[in-house]
């Protein structure tokens, strides 16, 4: 571990070691026409994990550090970046194979070293081409993005074309390989095949919609391979002298590729959403559906955190779908000292798509701030199972700082 950070604090060093740097994030001319940008991102987060079924409570303490240097010429640009996770306080299940069996419940964010990003672009006026190692992220992420609540993030190994004429916007990614938050030691840190994710966007000044497109042919996650295709829509709508946000997206799935199991199943997802005394709120309908219990809706490639709860109980749809009804009540107000203070809390209630199984509720609450340079958030989870699973407690304390 000491090795760990010792690579962590010489990366964070180079950082700064350029020579009569300006402020902390300002390009660097390197030349008449090259120029340089560095990139901080750290990140220490305290996460508790409380699960009856298991003798011990998890509490970790990992520090993350990405560095990187971005390199622009001409229009060309060439970023390269590292990222390191080392644990402080480690009594945490990691999820890697090699540490035994552990008394401790999952925390995913192993400690790890890798390149996170190595990607050349050239990209102007929401047009271009990216190739290499790169983050990801479609629409909300609900089936595409880069997992950014872990401190490893998702990355894939692609092309990525992009095309905006007028309103209308094209957005085709080729994946070989899915780098995924376990990281490089661990047997699920990458999973290789062929991934084509296509997007196309008509926004409009009322009304968006997007029609997608996600076939997942994977060379031994052969459960996941799948095709889907779907459009959302969304739109704001006056209605007297309020305003309100609705959105709806529909999509279906079924096998590809070497996926031993003959499936269809359906995707349903509907939000309203509006803003009373200062106070923003919404209600919404999530499905990810069954095909009689055979199978379920599945979203390998998303930033799963965000949605179903923040306790992850979900990550994986059970064979029975889930159906998800949700609120959310979020509140911004200036505080002396520390500005603008973000809280939030929601409700949840899972039940089975097929099969008419109670699969229990979720509390969820957040508060964020900023104390000088650093971000702060605070998290918690409370998960009662009803029978379904495990009751689940988790609390999150993270500050955040970067250029």
């Amino acid at each position: 571990m000491t090795n760990r950070f010792c690579l962590l604090a010489a990366a964070s060093t180079l950082a700064f070691a350029t020579p009569a740097l300006a402020a902390p994030g300002d390009p660097i001319p390197l030349g008449e026409d090259l120029i340089v940008d560095l990139q901080v991102a750290t990140r220490l987060r305290y996460e508790m994990v409380d699960q009856p079924n298991l003798p011990d409570e998890a509490n970790a303490v990992t520090a993350r550090a990405r560095v990187g240097a971005e390199f622009s010429a001409w229009g060309i640009k060439l970023l390269v970046e590292g990222e390191g996770t080392g644990a402080l306080v480690n009594d945490y299940n990691d999820t890697l194979p090699f540490n035994g069996a552990e008394p401790y419940p999952v925390v995913a964010d192993p400690e790890n070293i890798e390149l996170n990003r190595l990607q050349l672009s050239y990209v102007s006026n929401g047009s271009g081409v990216t190739v290499g190692r790169q983050r990801i992220n479609m629409g909300n992420q609900r089936f595409v993005g880069a997992v950014g609540w872990r401190q490893n993030e998702q990355t894939f190994d692609a092309i990525r074309g992009q095309l905006k004429t007028g309103p209308v916007s094209f957005d085709a990614v080729l994946a070989s390989s899915q780098r995924t938050i376990f990281g490089d030691h661990s047997p699920n840190g990458h999973f290789d095949g062929t991934l084509f994710l296509g997007n196309v966007v008509l926004d409009l000044p009322v009304v968006d919609a997007t029609a997608f497109t996600y076939l997942l042919d994977y060379e031994t996650r052969l459960a996941m391979s799948s095709q889907t295709y779907g459009l959302t829509v969304s739109a704001a709508i006056p209605v007297g002298g309020m305003a309100f946000n609705a959105s709806a997206t529909v999509a279906t799935q079924e096998d590809a590729g070497g996926n031993p199991t003959n499936y269809r199943t359906e995707y349903l997802q509907a939000e309203l959403g509006t803003t009373l005394a200062g106070f923003t709120v919404s209600v919404a309908f999530e499905e990810l559906g069954s095909d009689h219990g055979v199978a379920s809706f599945q979203t390998p490639l998303a930033t799963l955190h965000a949605f179903q709860g923040w306790a992850d109980l979900f990550l994986t749809t059970p064979a029975n779908g889930v159906r998800d009804y949700y609120a959310t009540v979020r509140r911004q107000v200036a505080v002396p000292a520390l500005g603008n203070v973000t809280a939030q809390v929601a409700y949840h209630e899972f039940d089975s798509a097929y099969g008419g199984l109670s699969y229990g509720s979720e509390w969820d609450a957040s508060l964020g701030f900023r104390v000088g340079p650093f971000n702060i958030v605070a998290k918690y989870a409370n998960y009662d199972s009803d029978g379904f699973a495990v009751d689940t407690q988790k609390f999150w304390l993270q500050a955040e700082w970067g250029f």
